[in-house]
């Protein structure tokens, strides 16, 4: 399978698993990342994601446009028209997972696979990754998350230097920008994963997917407008046991037991 999911302890980990190819991304791979987002949607034993690549090259170099299986690569418009739910990998603009993503990045992010990083909500990188938007450089456009997400998340200047000229940035760099949470060496990126999903698990999950919710859904409104907004994830949050059970873990001084209801 191209694409692996596991799910362990309320951890559910997704892995690009073609290293042959960089973990570029075909049409098979394609669809079975939207099943995967769509099952993880379902899913109420998942409290956190883990999104990474296969090897120790890339987490995801975006389209495979050698071998793409199956039918020739779209072109221009035709690319533009197709449904592409969520963007790239289904998850660069997906507003529907509510469920906290880390992009665990152990190598190259770019075109579709920086899109990828870009859809994430935490992003830990070991210090060879690097990240850039090359479609340009071969007559082409972000199209899928990258022009509309980029801009959105670092500086203006700092965004549009790497869309208008293809460059790749490293980890480093990453970090400096905003892109980035964490870099650390390639053999500490493991246990720096595992330290920020503990961060994740000792929160009550709930409270995280309102969280979620209001931020991805109201970034253009103003603070007001949202704040009025009754929306699904947060008004479960609130009338939540898990609600209570904070309270009540913190009176008797414990940690608290979540139970995701």
């Amino acid at each position: 399978m191209s694409i692996e999911l596991k799910v362990a302890a309320h951890v559910a980990t997704v892995t690009i698993a073609r290293p042959e190819v960089m973990n570029a991304i075909d049409l098979v791979a394609e669809a079975e990342l939207q099943r995967i987002w769509s099952e993880l949607e379902q899913r109420d034993d998942v409290r956190v994601v883990v999104l990474t690549g296969e090897g120790d090259r890339a987490f995801c170099t975006g389209a495979d446009m050698k071998t793409p299986s199956k039918a020739p690569p779209l072109k221009g418009v035709e690319y533009w028209a197709a449904a592409r739910p969520g963007g790239f990998g289904g998850i660069a603009l997906r507003e529907t997972l509510n469920i906290p993503v880390i992009a665990r990045v152990n190598g190259y992010a770019l075109g579709g696979g920086f899109e990828m990083v870009l859809g994430c909500d935490l992003v830990v990188a070991c210090e060879e990754a690097s990240f850039g938007l090359p479609e340009p450089l071969v007559g082409r456009m972000p199209l899928d998350g990258g022009m509309a997400l980029l801009q959105r998340q670092i500086p203006y200047r700092q965004a549009m230097a790497m869309l208008l000229t293809g460059q790749r940035i490293t980890a480093k760099r990453a970090l400096e920008i905003g892109l980035v949470n964490e870099v650390v060496p390639r053999a500490e990126l493991d246990a720096a994963v595992a330290l920020w999903v503990a961060q994740v698990l000792a929160c009550a999950p709930l409270s995280l997917q309102g969280i979620k919710q209001m931020v991805r859904l109201t970034g253009s409104m103003t603070p007001t407008q949202a704040q009025a907004l009754r929306l699904p994830a947060l008004m479960a949050a609130l009338r939540s046991e898990d609600s209570d059970e904070g309270v009540r873990a913190f009176q008797e001084k414990r940690k608290p037991v979540w139970k995701g209801r």
